[in-house]
Parts: structure tokens; C-alpha cells; sequence
């Protein structure tokens, strides 16, 4: 199987690629003659939304080190196929600062008691793997691409529990927190990797005591980052990255921009919200999107982590991650009155149906979890196995390239940075639809089909109209000349 996704040339007025259960990745396919009875999409270019920040994955040291691990020739494909221009075109991406579950043990940069000024900071941990990685993805990139650190927890030492896993950051250790993300800012930027943004702590709910997390209610983190953080980083030159509040489930979002946007003060430090999505494995949670949105329009929303987990990765089947058989965590863990939730569900769908869901309640960022993955759905110290878009094997030298990766780049692809998303209105119980302008001028469809039987579509845009069909259990985009 190829991981080669490039655009061929068009030659009409719409260039179309679908990627579907029946075996299509990211194929190129053509317009179809004017059916009666078509679903029509009508695009509005003039009826502008909120500017796309980028899509993308995660560097983590479980992916790194299984770059590691593989041939030369693997490395540069995986890395080419989610980087380069012919391949998914990454724009957006995160990573994490200290070490988190998908690490094989824990580690942070600085393990001195009482070394408030942080004189023995060193990432050399992240030289070994995920600094290199980054690197070689910069020299694949051609147009770049921004980068979210994210800490799981502070070191030990300067929490109230002295444990990598739960606890608070003790008071007096809130400037020394502060000056470690500045430290980390520095520390990277000396090996030439400017940090966009950052979340001031990943899911501050915690993970049910199980791996590095760190605790914060809505006040404490919105006090750190007025009363340190935000100063902390103006004062040493990076005023200019990004905080984003939150880090976690989307129904929690009401109570977080509340806070965060509780003066003029705190507003100010902060760039955006974060959220992931294991709330459930169909709702997107438009109402707490559009509430977060509303409360604070100049703000990003951006979706920084989504996998399929508590799975392990179903090896060159195709056929599995368009099937409804996966459960998610709470198909086994979630309360009785959330277990509607958390169904059976298909991989694939969760993924086209989340994009989409988001970008048409005002995200304008959506990143994936780890890159690369092997057989067991890891390494993680915690064994919390879960599905990446690429899964290898690093004993074989084997990489499979799972329908994830190409429902990834149907959108990280053809939805560029800059773009801005339009008016598209799509009369229909079951599909669903999204469009852009990109900087190009372009205008991006992207357009979802759940159902079991293929579906005649009109795209009517400034007059024009485009006649397509999109296979059953499909994605799509189309890319019209405007």
C-alpha cells in the first residue's frame, strides 16, 4: 500500500478524492453526469467564519522511538508521508514537555529538590528521540508547521503529593513552573525549534490517578498564567506563544472559559482554549464549542489530542476501521448515566464525523495524538494502548498505513493554513459537509457519507454547479477552482 497521497493536475473545474470502506485512498475520482434527486450543497464564499490555524499529529517519545527502531528508508517514508507536500502536509502538531503515558518511563528535565532557579535544566532525554524527529520532519516540511508543548505534570518535587501522577503544584513552585516553560522555550530554540503554543497542563481533571497528571481547578490555572506564566514568558521575549487554557473533555468547557475570561487581565495571557474528545464517540459537543466561541470570538479553539483508544491496533485490516466494533474507555469504565456515550462505534466515522462537527462550531485547529504506533498499540509505560494512523513493526521492518492516516490528510491536505471557513449548507438527516477558501483561492468541500448507499451530490457554488457522487461509508473532498 502506498502512503503517497499527491494531487494530480486537474484539468476540470473540480479536483475530487475519496477515501472509502470499499477500498479507495485518497483517490482520485471524477465528476459524474446531473442526477435528479441530488443532495445539494450550497456554498456561500461570502459568509465567513473563523481562520484555520492547521490539522496535524504528535511528536511523542513513543513515535519517536519507534522511528528509531526501523530502517532508514521506513523512517523517511513515514516521516515524508505525514510532512511532505505529496503526502498529508501536516500543519499543526504537539508534544509533550516532561514525559507522559505514551513514554517508556517517566522523566522531566530538571529532578533537583529545590532548584527554583532550574540551574540543572536539560532535555537531553528528548534528544535521544523526539528532538530529531522534529528536525527531520522541519527539513521535509515545505511550508512548516507549528508546534503545542504540553506538560503532563511538573517534576515530582514540586508537588504537594511529590508523585508523577496526581497531586497540585505546590504555591511556592508556581514561578518555578513558570520559568520552566520559559527554560524549555530557550532549550528548544537552540536547537532550532521555535515553539508556537503551548496548554498550561494536559486534562487538569486528572486520568483516574493513573499516569503523569497534575490537578488544577478553572481558578488555579487561570491564576497561574495571570500571575506568572503570562509575565514569566513577557518578561523573557516568548510574550508571543500562545497559552491555551483547559486541556480536556469538551462538555467541561463552560466552566474553563469562564474563568480564563474572567477580566481583561487574564484574557489577555490567554490565546485560546484546548479540549480533547474522549467525552463520547459521536457528539461533538457543538453547544460548549459555540458557547466557547461566543464568549470570547478572538480566541482559538483547538482540538489538541484524539485517538482511538483503549484498543489495540488491528494489523493490515483495512476492513476493521470501517466496521462498528470498536468500544472506547468508557464503553467499560464511563457511569451508568454517561454510557450512552460510549457505544460500539466505527474508527474511521469517529474521525470524519469529529473534524467535521468541530470546524462547523468554530475550531479552527485539529491535531491527532501519536504518529506511529506498533502492533500492541504502544509503548507506554502504563501499557495504555491505543491506535495511531501508522502502525509499524519494528522486528519485521513492516509499516501499514491504516485508513486513519488518510482521513487525516483529507483534511490536513486540502485545508491549509490561512483558509477561512465559508457558509455551506447541506439539507440531509445523515451526511455531513464542511467548506474553506484557502489562501489560494481555492474552495474546499469536504463532505461525509455514513450511510450504506452511495450518494448523488450538487455542489452549487457562485452559479456554478459540480456534479459528484460519494461511494457508501466515504469521505471526500472536493477542491473547486473558484
Amino acid at each position: 500500500m502506498s502512503s503517497n497521497v499527491s494531487a494530480q493536475q486537474s484539468n476540470a473545474n473540480a479536483a475530487i478524492y475519496e477515501t472509502s470502506a470499499s477500498g479507495r485512498k485518497l483517490e482520485r475520482i471524477s465528476e459524474t453526469l446531473p442526477v435528479k434527486g441530488a443532495v445539494e450543497i450550497t456554498i456561500n464564499p461570502d459568509k465567513r467564519f473563523q481562520r484555520i490555524t492547521g490539522f496535524g499529529g504528535s511528536f511523542t517519545q513513543a513515535s519517536a522511538y519507534l522511528l528509531n527502531g526501523l530502517s532508514k528508508a521506513n523512517r523517511e517514508k513515514i516521516l515524508k508521508a505525514y510532512f511532505a507536500e505529496e503526502g498529508a502536509n501536516y500543519s499543526l502538531t504537539r508534544t509533550h514537555i516532561n514525559s507522559c503515558d505514551f513514554s517508556t518511563y517517566q522523566y522531566a528535565y530538571n529532578n533537583v529538590p529545590g532548584d527554583i532557579t532550574l540551574q540543572q535544566f536539560d532535555i537531553s532525554e528528548d534528544m535521544k528521540g523526539i528532538i530529531p524527529m522534529i528536525k527531520e520532519a522541519q527539513q521535509i516540511s515545505k511550508d512548516g508547521f507549528r508546534i503545542i508543548a504540553s506538560p503532563w505534570t511538573a517534576p515530582p518535587w514540586m508537588k504537594d503529593n511529590n508523585n508523577w501522577v496526581g497531586g497540585k503544584l505546590l504555591p511556592q513552585y508556581y514561578p518555578t513552573w513558570a520559568l520552566y516553560f520559559s527554560k524549555y522555550f530557550t532549550a528548544y530554540k537552540k536547537e532550532g525549534i521555535d515553539i508556537w503554543g503551548i496548554t498550561v497542563e494536559n486534562e487538569p481533571h486528572g486520568n483516574g490517578n493513573n499516569w503523569e497528571s497534575m490537578l488544577f481547578t478553572p481558578k488555579e490555572m487561570t491564576d497561574f498564567v495571570e500571575l506568572h506564566l503570562g509575565p514569566r514568558l513577557a518578561k523573557d521575549g516568548y510574550g508571543k506563544i500562545k497559552i491555551l487554557g483547559y486541556d480536556q473533555n469538551r462538555a467541561g468547557l463552560k466552566e474553563w472559559v469562564d474563568e480564563m475570561y474572567r477580566s481583561k487581565k487574564s484574557s489577555k495571557y490567554f490565546a485560546g482554549t484546548a479540549m480533547h474528545w474522549y467525552e463520547s464517540t459521536y457528539d461533538y459537543f457543538g453547544e460548549a464549542l459555540q458557547y466557547a466561541h461566543k464568549k470570547n470570538p478572538a480566541k482559538h479553539l483547538i482540538n489538541t489530542e484524539a485517538c482511538i483508544d483503549a484498543e489495540v491496533p488491528k494489523w493490515k485490516d483495512d476492513d476493521w476501521y470501517w466496521k462498528q466494533e470498536a468500544t472506547d474507555w468508557g464503553w467499560d469504565w464511563a457511569s451508568e448515566k454517561e454510557k450512552y456515550l460510549h457505544p460500539k462505534y466505527v474508527p474511521a466515522f469517529r474521525y470524519a464525523r469529529d473534524i467535521i462537527g468541530c470546524l462547523n462550531n468554530y475550531v479552527d485547529g485539529w491535531i491527532d495524538w501519536n504518529m506511529v504506533l506498533d502492533k500492541q498499540g504502544g509503548p507506554n509505560w502504563f501499557k495504555n494502548w491505543c491506535i495511531a494512523p501508522v502502525i509499524v513493526d519494528t522486528a519485521t521492518d513492516e509499516v501499514y498505513f491504516t485508513p486513519l492516516y488518510y482521513v487525516m490528510a483529507h483534511f490536513s491536505k486540502f485545508i491549509r493554513p490561512g483558509a477561512v471557513r465559508v457558509d455551506c449548507m447541506l439539507n440531509h438527516k445523515e451526511l455531513m459537509a464542511t467548506a474553506v477558501k484557502n489562501p489560494d483561492g481555492t474552495i474546499a468541500v469536504i463532505i461525509f457519507n455514513p450511510t450504506e448507499e452511495a450518494q448523488p451530490l450538487k455542489i452549487n457554488l457562485n452559479n456554478k454547479k459540480t456534479n459528484i457522487s460519494i461511494s457508501a461509508k466515504a469521505l471526500q473532498t472536493v477542491v473547486i477552482k473558484s
